[in-house]
């Protein structure tokens, strides 16, 4: 067993002890050739070998003059893991035997946040990767009792390592915090990270709908009561007492009623305004509540080029605006067809958003793009720009970085529900941009830790629907 990274060294030994110098020996994994290492007539050969362990590997000879031919792996990579033959091969004569390898390795510690509100409790998102083999992923309360995740997604990378991600909705606001640990299930160790749940971020059922749902069966069941009464005694007299009667006592029921409902209006609104100074106090990891995120950055003039949407009606104009508004992956444009005008300097410091309305479109591509600092003017040539854009093209959606020398697919997503409006955040200091639905208040995605070196500007382009209102979705 082997760390990632580290040399590892494959034993392998003649018994009873005899001098290996004059024989064939081939350490190979699936086949004998091509193979791992080849030594024969007292040197390495290097015809045979594997491409993926030249200048990897090598033979330790201190011992090869009694039998022991041990191989040398530097620098062990995931796809190293497995089993291995050593074989000899004395004239006519051949043994091997079989050394298996186990590569560990230990990836980054879980990143654990929260997504937003989700079946009446708050959905808990827990992330790591670089993982050799696939790791396990277990959730726990601050008890230590494991909790049951909604989900998980395993993926490997070029490298073979794995990254994970699971999800768990909590509904119980007592737990107070859960820990996400990741486990290497070959040496057992294991990295761990909890996040705190405040107990007002958790969705509650409306005062009054609860009193409602309390005082209707009560009322109904006194109408009842009272009318059996009247029937029994039929007497005029004592009807007339007791619907009196029964209209005063109704009378006091909605007096307090209403008392009982003007007091949990006013705890609802204290407790709303504590919810929302928890929520500006530490903001950032909470990725909900938009409306509220919007008191914290300063809204941005932006112009909408109003002559697409009229023109778009034109059919040579739209096949204009087709080949204008292709994947921003076609480098070689001259025009990105941006429809969105900044009416001020570009963003260079602060916090800031603006909303675009994108009803109506089948594809389309929003966020923002970058100027380098010394550019002069604000050049349309994709080459000078760097853009950071979420882009839908039918029932897909992706999150892309395109720069001038390389484009690169940062996520697909998966959005239930098709937004019509969606705002953008911009914090500049904190290398920040956050995309939410705002019709849903929801969040969609967010491009965290980029590097600005440059004035940023928005950035919109669409296609609109071109199939009748009936074959919508």
């Amino acid at each position: 067993m082997v760390l990632l990274g580290a040399d590892a060294t494959l034993p392998c030994q003649l018994s009873p002890e005899q001098s290996a110098a004059h024989m064939h020996i081939r350490w190979y994994r699936t086949q004998l050739s091509p193979a791992v290492f080849v030594y024969q007539n007292g040197q390495e050969q290097g015809g045979e070998q594997m491409l993926e362990y030249r200048g990897r590997t090598e033979l330790v000879r201190d011992s090869i003059n009694k039998g022991g031919v041990a191989l040398l792996i530097q620098h062990v990579r995931a796809s190293d893991h497995g089993q291995y033959w050593c074989h000899f091969k004395d004239g006519q004569s051949s043994q091997e035997a079989i050394v298996e390898l186990h590569v560990v390795g230990l990836g980054s510690a879980p990143h654990v946040h929260m997504m937003g509100p989700e079946d009446g409790g708050i959905r808990v998102l827990c992330s790591a990767d670089g993982w050799f083999p696939k790791p396990r992923v277990q959730w726990s309360d601050m008890m230590g009792v494991n909790l049951q995740s909604l989900s998980e997604f395993q993926t490997q990378d070029e490298d073979g390592l794995f990254r994970v991600e699971a999800s768990l909705v909590v509904t119980d606001s007592s737990l107070g915090n859960v820990t996400c640990s990741i486990q290497n299930p070959l040496s057992g160790q294991e990295k761990a990270s909890a996040i705190l749940l405040p107990e007002p971020f958790f969705p509650r059922m409306d005062p009054w709908k609860a009193a409602l749902v309390g005082t209707v069966p009560v009322l109904m069941l006194l109408l009842i009561g009272i009318s059996y009464t009247g029937w029994r005694e039929h007497q005029a007299k004592e009807r007339e007492v007791k619907k009196k009667k029964r209209e005063s006592h109704e009378r006091d029921q909605m007096k307090n009623e209403k008392e009982m409902a003007l007091k949990d209006k006013d705890n609802l609104k204290e407790e709303l305004e504590q919810r929302k100074k928890l929520y500006l106090a530490d903001w950032r990891k909470a990725l909900l509540y938009p409306d509220w995120r919007r008191e914290l950055f300063r809204p941005v003039d932006v112009t909408i080029n109003q002559e697409i949407h009229q023109n778009n009606s034109d059919p040579e104009r739209k096949q204009k605006l087709r080949e204008e508004t292709q994947d921003l992956s076609l480098s070689d444009k001259k025009g990105d067809c941006n429809l969105i005008t900044l009416n001020q300097e570009g963003f260079t410091s602060g916090r800031h958003y603006w909303e675009v309305d994108i009803k109506n479109t089948d594809e389309w591509t929003l966020g923002i793009y970058e100027m380098p600092t010394g550019k002069i003017g604000l050049s349309t040539d994709l080459q000078n720009k760097k853009f950071r854009v979420l882009e839908k093209k039918g029932c897909k959606y992706r999150a892309l970085t395109c720069g001038p020398q390389d484009i690169s697919l940062e996520e697909h997503l998966l959005i239930e529900k098709y937004p019509q409006k969606i705002v953008i955040f911009l914090d500049y200091e904190d290398k920040d941009i956050s995309f939410y639905d705002m019709t849903q208040g929801t969040h969609i995605f967010s491009f965290t830790q980029a590097r600005f070196y440059g004035s940023l500007y928005p950035y919109f382009s669409f296609k609109s629907m071109q199939h009748s209102p009936s074959e919508q979705y």
